[in-house]
């Protein structure tokens, strides 16, 4: 409320009041937003202001602007929607309902703002800032304000973040939402698929997507849909026969089912609407089908948000208060973005109207700018869809010479998307003219059992033996942590029996091993004189040469929903305590994750161990924290801890040392998730990057296809690692990732890109930093 006494002084020195608002349609994640700019604002010096139903809290004012202390957004990581609401606002679209907005902006002392929406509410924002001097002039002129009242509100200063569910903006990978809608369309085109195939069945499912087709896309690369309809891509001028006509040919190859994902914007090229209806009259009357139409509709929209909207949702909320700290008065309006991996600023009129672009791109039915006008890596996905999809297209046929035979083996722990991989390799070679042969149960399987009868581990895989494997969770070909170097000459004995010309290894840290030993028995072993190529897939993330491994986002989406589930115990029980143990090995990266996506207390990681004092410290902070808990909901608390953080202090051993120094005040409880981590169905974000990083690595082998033995041998580049760094997709020289990112003993880089985040997590957290207490009983100073 604003105080009874007027407009309240600004802040000292660069300390602002901050508000935040979500404004448009809801998004999975945007309370994540909300919590960190609260958070973060607190943290820094900063007061945070809540304004409630979005535009029309902002000009309505009075009860719908108020401060928010840490405690408010307790337990908000989690919870799907928004839950200071938001709401169509007709008025704030006319300059008399902005004036409003600025007088209440200005009467609480705000004066930052950061929002949370779609391209509209972020253009509204903008243009306030754009009047915002104007308006203060009026409310003086009017005398509804004095000038030595707003004079120190000269400025505003806005900050965007994107919220929406189809992924619309230019300029950034993901919007936050995106992915739990994807989600949520993958769960039930799953659930549709064994039905489907039960009843050989077709099904045309229409998702969300009016302007865009990510969702359509994204679905169907994650479930391997037989076509696709969107917004920016239309289909062929003759697309109802080129449809019947894959359908067709997928049906002769044995497929039992076909699954048509279709946007809600679809339309052909002449910008006529494509309707479910008429997709399934068409299957059904000219291939005579089963067909059956499904419409998600805004079961899309709702559900809690999945792990990596949490985490993109608290770092770009963490960010977009340190851009509001550095703006200056001539600082353009900036949006948070996300490339690849890493968290960027991005001009927001520069986003809206690459946006608009796309929009009027289409209405011109200039659709290949269209598509130009999408981040670059929505058009590779679009051409690994189209290349994995319909495996029949002679245009994209290899000339024999180029031909290749093309290993696939699994090395490791199993990792969700293992298959998806698999799946897309498989099915560009095939496209291509290469022979695919799965090398069964990792580096043991091909030594041991490659002769085998009635059927070997070394088998040509055709089209149909991996169509359904999109979805599948472990190695469909089987993995092994067996290396290369427990019998070389077998290994390389089998490499020329089986005539391969390129090895295609998916894996983990193992799989980093067994390239790396290749490579360094090449002088002694000429068959393994060929291009190789790994991509890493671990749900430990701790391969050097990328940020992110196949199977990381999987296992810390089954983490989360544990933790959720543990966190309802502790919270139900009001003060009690559960200390979680995480895998990842050496590397701290899940256990990280996994605390910034719940809002753990702490995190305990090998790379910083655990010592007697930080267990003091976090101890006295829990008693400290409950001593002033009113008995809120959302009061349970959640320590994660890496299972090889200590050899001493086990999880257990952690959980019984808060009890006893607890002294009956609070509870807690050890939880090990155990190998839970490591199974069930690949996430989304596993299974579209599994898919275009696989046919990143086919590509990258191709390029070896006429080159001989010696120009092979001295291209340091023909044996590599895929990875994602910072902003972009590389390919790391295995030679070089040996020589200078790779900690061999500790089995991660040397490097981990993520360790910045642990000190997010401590603040968001609120867990005292160790030179604020006192060093012997952890008291804060």
């Amino acid at each position: 409320m604003a105080p009874a006494n007027g407009v309240p002084p600004a802040l000292p020195g660069k300390k602002r009041r901050i508000g935040v608002m979500t404004s448009g349609g809801d998004a999975p994640g945007m309370n994540g937003c909300v919590r960190a700019v609260v958070r973060m604002s607190i943290a820094r010096g900063c007061e945070a202001y809540g304004i409630y139903e979005g535009y029309e809290g902002l000009v309505q004012g009075g009860h719908l602007i108020k401060q928010m202390k840490w405690g408010d957004v307790r337990g908000w990581l989690s919870e799907g929607g928004t839950l200071i609401g938001t709401a169509r606002c007709a008025a704030f679209r006319e300059r008399p309902g902005r004036l409003k907005a600025a007088k209440n902006l200005i009467v609480h002392g705000i004066d930052a703002l950061v929002i949370c929406g779609g391209d509209g509410s972020l253009t509204g924002a903008d243009i306030l800032r754009a009047e915002w001097q104007g308006l203060l002039k009026e409310l003086v002129s009017k005398k509804e304000l004095t000038h030595d009242q707003v004079e120190p509100f000269e400025h505003l200063n806005i900050v965007g973040m994107v919220g929406s569910i189809d992924n619309d903006m230019s300029l950034t990978d993901a919007t936050i939402g995106c992915y739990s809608s994807l989600g949520r369309i993958c769960e039930m085109v799953d659930v549709i698929d064994s039905t489907a195939s039960s009843h050989q069945r077709a099904f045309v499912i229409e998702v969300m997507g009016r302007h865009c087709g990510w969702l359509a896309l994204m679905a169907g690369v994650s479930t391997g849909a037989d076509f696709v309809f969107m917004p920016e891509k239309p289909p062929s001028e003759n697309w109802e026969a080129q449809m019947c006509s894959i359908v067709s040919k997928h049906r002769k190859l044995g497929k039992r089912k076909t699954i048509v994902i279709i946007a809600e914007g679809a339309q052909d090229r002449s910008l006529n609407k494509i309707p479910p209806s008429k997709v399934k009259d068409l299957l059904s009357n000219e291939l005579g089908l089963d067909t059956r139409i499904t419409t998600l509709g805004h079961v899309q929209r709702g559900g809690n948000p999945c792990a990596y909207d949490r985490q993109l949702a608290t770092l770009q909320g963490v960010e977009a208060v340190q851009a509001v700290l550095d703006a200056t008065p001539e600082t353009p309006t900036p949006v948070i973005s996300v490339i690849e991996n890493k968290i960027v600023r991005k001009g927001l009129i520069e986003a809206v109207k690459a946006t608009h672009e796309v929009t009027q791109a289409i209405k011109a039915k200039d659709f290949d700018r269209a598509m130009r006008l999408r981040d670059a890596e929505f058009v590779e996905y679009y051409n690994s869809y189209m290349m994995t999809t319909a495996i029949d297209q002679p245009g994209l046929r290899l000339s024999k010479e180029k031909q290749m035979r093309v290993a696939i083996i699994h090395v490791g722990a199993p990792a969700g998307g293992m298959n998806s991989a698999t799946r897309a390799a498989v099915a560009y070679c095939l496209s291509r003219g290469h022979t695919p042969i799965a090398v069964h149960n990792g580096f043991p399987g091909l030594c041991r059992h490659h002769d085998d009868k009635p059927l070997g581990s070394v088998r040509e895989v055709k089209w149909l033996d991996v169509e359904g494997w999109a979805s599948k969770g472990g190695s469909e070909i089987g993995t092994n942590r067996g290396l290369p170097d427990e019998d070389f000459a077998q290994t390389a004995k089998c490499f020329e029996l089986y005539k391969f010309n390129a090895v295609f290894i998916i894996g983990g840290f193992e799989a980093y091993t067994a390239l790396s030993q290749l490579r360094t028995a090449r002088p002694d072993y000429p068959a393994f004189d060929i291009p190789m190529a790994l991509l890493p897939a671990t749900i430990s993330n701790n391969v050097p040469g990328t940020e992110y491994s196949i199977g990381s986002d999987t296992c810390l989406n089954a983490l989360v929903g544990y933790c959720d589930a543990i966190r309802q115990s502790a919270s139900a029980s009001r003060r009690r305590v559960f200390v979680v143990e995480t895998q990842g090995g050496k590397s701290g990266y899940v256990a990280t994750m996994a605390g910034l996506s719940i809002g753990a207390m702490a995190v305990y990681t090998p790379e910083e161990g655990i010592g007697i004092r930080m267990l003091a410290r976090d101890i006295e902070h829990l008693r400290q924290s409950f001593a002033t808990d009113k008995g809120e909901s959302g009061a349970g608390k959640l320590i994660l801890r890496n299972e090889h953080a200590s050899k001493v202090y086990t999880t257990e051993v952690i959980a019984n040392m808060i009890a006893e120094e607890a002294k009956g005040r609070f509870e807690s409880r050890s939880a090990i998730p155990g190998h839970v981590q490591q199974g069930g169905t690949p996430s989304p974000m596993d299974r579209v990057r599994a898919v275009r990083l696989a046919v990143k690595c086919m590509q990258h082998l191709e390029e070896y296809a006429e080159k001989s033995r010696d120009e092979v041998i001295a291209d340091k580049m023909s044996m590599s690692v895929i990875g994602i760094k910072g902003a972009k997709v590389v390919f790391g020289s295995m030679k070089d990732l040996e020589m200078t990112d790779t900690d061999w003993k500790a089995r991660r880089p040397k490097d981990e890109s993520w360790l910045r985040l642990k000190a997010t997590v401590d603040i968001l957290s609120g867990r005292p930093k160790p030179e604020d207490c006192c060093e012997n009983c952890g008291k804060t100073k």
